[in-house]
């Protein structure tokens, strides 16, 4: 027995040979120019994990599985992080660093590959003529706030907790040449894959490479398909990308629990008496809001959302975050006494420039060119969203954004005096607040929250 070759399984989506493909138009590679042909793993992704309809118009019912895989995910996220950023910080040891491992064997694998130097060149060679389109500088500026999450408020929630002197600067030079340098890596793990794909199908690399979901969900998978040892690479390649949405996930969780703390504390314990209960009650909100996305029609739900949420959105807070510290709160509070008490010097010339002048234009410009430039949310090459739908995608876009001309006609409304008085007072208020409770963990999230 122990002489007798095994045979592994082939892959779920290897070949055309399956209750869910379409006869006919069924590729067990990349189809190319035959526009009439889906590959292997497009049938499976469309026909069978998702059983999508054919628009967002016809929800077609929940799928089942993955509504099971839903509830698995925010249990994870809840069991990881209901103790606090302590348990939090534990998970992330393993959720953060087990991926970069990943990353490293694929990429050893991948650039040994046959066509790996192709689609690397491919990924290095810049197209020179593409820094004049504003739409690159647009998706690059979006790339990075997803990436490193800037105005999602992850980064001032977790920041929040640590000891008052603790230097900023050297975190965020920290996490800002790991999130490039993590980046190029993929990047380089991504095309040496794409290459190899190119070379096996002899098609041109810029007709495999594509974005948003399909490249996790349909080119990856095509590319295990034809690896060695592909039972392997698949599972661990999945695990890896569980990973890294549990640690965006846990963020964002971590944000609201943080801000529902800080803002009405004492009132919502009243309520649900402890903190793992208000936890809980966020990832529950949180999981309903996912059921639409876990429909048949989910995917177009999904795109819809992402394409009018993952630019403008982030642009205008971030814009107006900058201002807020820069102008409101003030130079002077900002540089000269907050940093300088927290790192005992004053920055340096580059960042009080960025601060002042360069990243508000920036951000600003990246607004406005996003807005001048928009085109309607797609999914795939064809399908088109109806009107409904777009005017959708605005209101979820607006729902984040709306808060920030609320609240300052808000505060205008209920606080006497003029405009400047107005920014005086609540800029000292601040101010002393801060100053008066260095040993809070959450004060420096205090003062961005009520700013």
């Amino acid at each position: 027995f122990l002489t007798l070759p095994y045979t592994y399984p082939s892959l779920p989506w290897q070949s055309c040979n399956n209750t869910w493909n379409a006869v006919g138009n069924c590729s067990t590679g990349f189809p190319g120019n035959a526009t009439h042909l889906k590959s292997a793993s497009q049938q499976f992704f469309d026909h069978k994990v998702l059983e999508m309809t054919t628009g967002i118009e016809h929800a077609g019912g929940i799928r089942w599985e993955l509504f099971g895989l839903l509830v698995l995910a925010w249990a994870i996220v809840y069991f990881c992080i209901f103790k606090g950023v302590k348990s939090t910080g534990k998970v992330v040891y393993f959720t953060a660093t087990f991926p970069y491992f990943i990353l490293f064997a694929l990429l050893v694998n991948n650039v040994q590959l046959p066509g790996a130097r192709d689609g690397i060149l491919f990924f290095l060679m810049p197209n020179w003529s593409k820094l004049l389109e504003v739409q690159v500088w647009v998706n690059a500026a979006a790339q990075i706030f997803n990436s490193i999450g800037i105005s999602f408020g992850s980064m001032i929630s977790m920041a929040s907790y640590n000891k008052f002197n603790n230097n900023i600067l050297r975190d965020t030079y920290i996490v800002s040449l790991a999130n490039s340098a993590t980046s190029i890596v993929a990047g380089f793990v991504i095309f040496s894959a794409i290459g190899y794909m190119a070379h096996i199908h002899n098609l041109p690399v810029d007709d495999i490479a594509t974005d948003g979901p399909g490249l996790v969900f349909v080119v990856y998978p095509e590319v295990f398909s034809t690896m060695p040892v592909s039972q392997l690479w698949a599972p661990l390649f999945f695990i890896m990308l569980l990973c890294l949405g549990l640690d965006s996930q846990f963020a964002m969780v971590e944000v609201a629990v943080t801000f529902i703390m800080d803002g009405f504390g004492k009132k919502v314990l009243q309520v649900f008496k402890r903190k793992e209960l208000i936890v809980l009650a966020v990832c529950s909100v949180g999981f309903l809001l996912g059921i639409p996305h876990i429909t048949r029609g989910g995917i177009y739900v999904f795109q819809l959302m992402d394409h009018y949420t993952a630019v403008v959105s982030l642009m205008f807070l971030a814009f107006f975050e900058v201002l807020a510290i820069t102008l409101i709160f003030g130079e002077f509070h900002f540089l000269h006494i907050m940093l300088e008490n927290m790192l005992g010097k004053k920055p340096n010339l580059f960042f009080r420039v960025c601060w002042q002048f360069l990243s508000p234009m920036l951000v600003l410009g990246i607004l406005i060119s996003s807005i001048v430039q928009y085109t309607p949310a797609r999914y795939g090459k064809s399908y088109t969203y109806p009107l409904w739908a777009e005017v959708v995608g605005w209101f979820i876009s607006l729902v984040s954004i709306i808060w920030i001309p609320l609240g300052a006609l808000h505060e205008l409304w209920t606080t006497e005096g003029s405009l400047l008085q107005v920014c005086t007072v609540r800029k000292h208020s601040l101010y002393q607040y801060l100053f008066s409770n260095q040993n809070e963990p959450s004060a420096a999230l205090y003062l961005c929250h009520r700013g």
